[in-house]
């Protein structure tokens, strides 16, 4: 509607008015705030442009857009996206149109970020004030009292209102960007790709191209320069053989520096950024800038920068982890436990795949000859000729002292050919030693168990080779498998063992190492025969999963060692803990979680000192399956280990995933730290893990005092092993536990 009509004389120098020219508009596109006028009236149109055409605010000029009615502003506004601010008549084709306009704005197109003032000529149809309170209207003035600088102070209030929105919704979107980088990161499972990735989330929050590169920097300064893990864009002209070479300029010069301020520089063409290590070394990038970064982009790279730095550093003990437990130190080939899953994997596959075993003849008697050093030496240069005139197609591993391992498609492995690669001596220290190698080999198109037993077939194959004729090979055949009989044997004998009750529970002390306290005990299962013979677990208990009679073994060995709980505590034990081993046969069994909660029923054992211990292997098998069942576990009350943490490489997004309350150090890992010539141990490194993680450490197969205070001196708390106690009936347990044993030896 028309502005009243002003009497003459009574403009002051604030009020509208407008001229005979309409000052320039700021185009579309060109940074300006854009606002909408609204209005039946052309008039109001030229003199609300004319007043603030040739303004700025906020550093920014304003463009206009017009409407002459609701219906032309509804249009308008279906197409149009970056509007900050709405100048809306009230009454134009009816007297509430401005109002429906509102509503259509805020309800129907969802726009809560554009800013509405309210003009009217009219003030007795002016909206009620919850009308304007609840859609959300910044002013609502009459058109009388809106003079020129009351104009210019309403729009300019609306646009830094419109501004603050804007900046909160980055805000909330960056940082959703950097849980979302962060979460998709630490799924990955090498450094390498969770470099490269890292340098394209950064250029991503920084809203640049990605170009740059991310480096190791282990302490000290390095006399070439820093390894590049990671490089994309034209930054990776810099890499020099995996290398980025120190200078006074460029990246080089940047990351030295951010290393020596241990922060993250911006400057208007480059980042320099600073992640800190904990494991072994601090980690750098260089990520050029095609632009400044504005303040929340900085923002939100420090928060990203900060918060993946542990990952970063995580990943690399996992990856170090990775190698030591996969990986053959010495020749740098696959271990027994990465060929196991080679085969496995064929086994799967159904694929005409044959595992053959290559052992040296007589290597111990040249070890024992020429000393452990030259052994060594030989078993390398062994490594490096299979590895290099060996089929590339065939994979190959070191599972032994002096066994190697071949395994590939049967066509591509000829036993005489393999055989023939020994024909010309090795030059091990200038000397020339000439050695043969005995195979045995197993089709696995023929085998129809696992792994393991795979191998176990291609020993028995091996043995029959030497016991026939060294240098020469042999096949296993089905008629060779006398242990599958024994095994069936051993089921029997098994079964009917349970039901006589000849399984029993044996209880190894479990002790804080500072202390040198009792705080808990493994409960351990054991088998005598009728006539007393002792039957080792590793030969029943994978015959009882195989057969399923472990679920039945697993229930009573919930309860009997709750119902030792119990009694253990009536003895006035109060803090003690009782560690139970899972099947995983047991675990995945339907109703485990219902027989966990039923034995803590019928013992009466106190949830929070029930300890379940499950092996990493299968904490990597089907992980939502597990995370699921380890959480309903957890609601019982009842904690969670993973035993022989190390020999496995679990996933670090799962390990954080997995409601676990200790990692449990293999007693394997536990007898090499006591070889100060292999560095840092896989010991080590698990306790790193571990600490980063938040999670408890145990460390088993503690045999000497040295072991135990190496292990407390790496920051590993906990232990058990024949150090402090073998495995003890329950009685003895009760007993020990009551002795001064422990004070003493301390």
């Amino acid at each position: 509607m028309p502005a009243p009509h002003t009497p003459s004389g009574a403009a002051q120098d604030d009020d509208l008015v407008f001229a005979d020219e309409t000052p320039a508009v700021a185009p579309h596109g060109s940074g300006a705030w854009r606002v909408l006028i609204v209005d039946d009236d052309a008039d109001v149109h030229s003199t609300t442009t004319f007043a603030l055409g040739s303004l700025e605010m906020h550093g920014r000029p304003l463009a206009f857009l017009h409407a002459y009615s609701a219906a032309q502003a509804m249009a308008l506004l279906e197409r149009e996206r970056d509007i900050a601010v709405i100048l809306l008549d009230v009454v134009m084709e009816q007297a509430d149109a401005g109002l429906q306009l509102v509503r259509h704005v805020r309800d129907t197109l969802g726009r809560h970020d554009v800013r509405i003032i309210l003009r009217t000529g009219q003030p007795g149809y002016a909206p009620e004030m919850d009308a304007i309170r609840g859609y959300d209207i910044n002013d609502y003035r009459t058109k009388s009292e809106l003079t020129r600088t009351k104009l210019y102070t309403s729009v300019a209030a609306a646009i830094r209102a419109y501004q603050q929105i804007h900046a909160l919704e980055d805000s909330r979107t960056g940082l959703a960007e950097v849980v979302r980088a962060n979460t998709e990161l630490m799924a990955l499972h090498s450094v390498g790709e969770m470099t490269l990735g890292i340098l394209r989330e950064v250029a991503a929050l920084a809203g640049q191209p990605a170009d740059g590169l991310l480096c190791a920097c282990p302490p000290g300064t390095p006399a070439v320069g820093w390894q590049v893990l990671a490089s994309c864009g034209p930054s990776a002209s810099y890499t020099h053989d995996g290398m980025l070479l120190r200078g006074a300029q460029g990246p080089a010069a940047a990351i030295a520096q951010a290393l020596a301020e241990r922060r993250n520089l911006v400057r208007d063409d480059h980042l320099a950024l600073y992640f800190s290590g904990k494991a072994h070394c601090d980690f750098a990038a260089w990520v050029r800038l095609a632009r400044p970064l504005d303040g929340l982009r900085r923002g939100l790279v420090d928060v990203f920068t900060s918060s993946i730095a542990v990952g970063l550093d995580n990943v690399a003990l996992m990856t170090d982890l990775h190698r030591a437990a996969f990986y053959d130190p010495l020749t740098g080939l696959p271990n027994r436990t990465r060929l196991v899953e080679l085969v496995d994997d064929s086994l799967q596959t159904r694929a005409d795949a044959t595992l053959c075993l290559v052992d040296i003849d007589q290597f111990a008697e040249t070890n024992d000859a020429l000393g452990h050093q030259f052994g060594d030496a030989l078993l390398v240069a062994v490594a490096q000729r299979l590895r290099q005139r060996l089929d590339a197609r065939l994979a190959l591993a070191r599972i032994g002292g002096d066994i190697f391992c071949v395994l590939g498609q049967d066509d591509l492995i000829d036993p005489p050919a393999v055989q023939d690669l020994f024909a010309a001596p090795f030059s091990i220290e200038g000397q020339d030693v000439q050695v043969s190698a005995t195979l045995g080999l197993v089709r696995l198109r023929e085998h129809d168990a696992g792994a393991a037993d795979a191998l176990k077939d291609a020993d028995i194959a091996l043995k029959r080779a030497k016991s026939l004729r060294r240098g020469g090979h042999f096949y296993f055949s089905r008629s060779m498998g006398v242990e599958i009989r024994e095994r069936v044997r051993l089921m029997h004998a098994l079964r009917s063992g349970f039901a006589r009750g000849e399984l029993f529970l044996a209880y190894q002390p479990q002790v804080e190492l500072a202390a040198r306290r009792a705080f808990g005990a493994e409960a351990l299962l054991r088998w005598r025969t009728e006539d007393g013979r002792f039957v080792p677990p590793d030969r029943f208990i994978p015959i009882a999963e195989y057969s399923g009679l472990i679920i039945d073994i697993g229930a009573w060995v919930l309860r009997e060692a709750c119902a030792e709980l119990v009694r253990v505590r009536a003895a006035g034990h109060l803090d003690f803990t009782m560690s139970i081993n899972v099947s995983q046969v047991q675990f995945r069994h339907p109703h485990f979680v219902d027989m966990l909660r039923q034995a803590l029923l019928d013992t009466g054992a106190p949830p929070e000192r029930v300890e379940l211990e499950i092996t990493e292997s299968m904490a990597m098998e089907e992980p939502d399956l597990l995370i699921e069942r380890l959480a309903e576990i957890k609601r019982t009350g009842v904690s969670i280990a993973i035993d022989d943490f190390g020999t496995g490489f679990s996933s670090l997004s799962y390990l954080q995933r997995l409601c676990v309350d200790r990692l449990k150090i293999d007693r394997a890992f536990v007898t090499e730290i006591t070889d100060a010539a292999r560095g840092s141990s896989i010991a080590e490194m698990v306790i790193e893990l571990g600490r980063n993680l938040g999670l408890s450490i145990i460390a088993e197969g503690v045999e000497d005092e040295r072991q135990a205070q190496i292990l407390q001196t790496l920051g590993c708390p906990l232990a058990q092993g024949y150090l402090f106690a073998r495995p003890l009936a329950p009685e003895a347990l009760i007993e020990w536990l009551g002795s001064d044993v422990l004070t003493r030896a301390a």
